[in-house]
């Protein structure tokens, strides 16, 4: 199983633990990961806020470069990049004169064979059932998560395609039951947590995580799940601000916030401490206690 592979900045950055479960996963399912040549920045979240044409430049030269390597799936772990990435993929295909500017700005020529595509499309889809089951060794039992998409991941439908409901996603739903665990129905699933506001304007982030967590903890959840580098850093990072400015409100509960990739390698018994140590809220005391670390 061989894939073009675009990291992305955050992987090695604000996201090292999506990048390390990701390794241990993708080591599991014997899945080759070949990184696209001289790769660059796609440009999110900021270039599509400053300049169209370089929003569509940026993902567009990566293309273009994955091109090269003769694959046609290219897995893209974070959410913002594969947005970025099948936007600019949308324009080439259905722009011819954007499509000549890049070319020749470029210097390359569109195929149209470049796949770009979120890893969770591919670990969902491109293994059967059996065979992710097969590779479970410590089943997620007792652990009730609710599955996080965040509002870029499966929308809009017209640009990534139809892999999922844009409305009512079951991708990662049927991985953590596939895991052992129990994927519990809520109605937050699309929601925004804030995105990049969380720099220049954190109040909003915190009162949308607050309302995210709140709905967890209502839902009978013990766990949120999610497959976004941004949500990942909103939704467990701005935990701590709940409540009043600046700390926590005296109903605070603290609920712990995982990547899908974490929860696949934990199921299929690779070490993982050192991975969840690097959480804003420590998912390891849940974990121990249900006797899964």
């Amino acid at each position: 199983m061989r894939y073009g592979f675009y990291p992305g900045c955050t992987l090695h950055s604000t996201a090292t633990e999506f990048g390390s479960s990701m390794e241990m996963t993708c080591a599991a399912l014997g899945i080759e990961l070949v990184e696209i040549p001289d790769w660059n920045c796609c440009g999110a979240s900021s270039a599509h806020s400053l300049n169209h044409t370089l929003a569509l430049a940026l993902p567009t030269r990566d293309l273009a470069q994955a091109q090269q390597l003769g694959l046609t799936d290219i897995a893209i772990p974070c959410v913002a990049c594969y947005a970025r990435m099948v936007t600019a993929d949308y324009a080439l295909h259905n722009d011819a004169a954007f499509r000549a500017e890049m070319e020749t700005a470029l210097g390359f020529t569109y195929e149209g064979q470049v796949r770009p595509r979120h890893l969770l499309d591919i670990l969902a889809n491109d293994f059967a059932s059996e065979e992710l089951v097969g590779k479970v060794t410590r089943p997620l039992q007792g652990l009730r998560v609710v599955s996080y998409y965040g509002c870029l991941l499966v929308r809009p439908p017209e640009l990534t395609g139809r892999w999922d409901d844009p409305e009512q996603p079951q991708t990662m739903d049927r991985l953590v039951e596939l895991l052992g665990a129990e994927a519990v129905p809520w109605s937050y699933k699309v929601d925004c947590c804030g995105a990049s506001l969380t720099l220049n304007r954190s109040d909003v982030v915190v009162h949308l995580v607050d309302r995210l967590v709140q709905a967890a903890h209502e839902a009978g959840a013990n766990a949120i799940v999610n497959a976004c580098p941004m949500c990942m850093a909103n939704v467990d990072g701005r935990q701590r601000f709940r409540g009043s400015p600046g700390r926590p409100g005296p109903t605070y509960v603290p609920m712990p916030v995982f990547y899908i990739t974490e929860l696949l390698a934990l199921a299929f018994g690779r070490p993982l401490d050192k991975v969840l140590g690097k959480h804003a809220i420590d998912p390891r005391p849940l974990l121990k206690g249900l006797h899964l670390v």
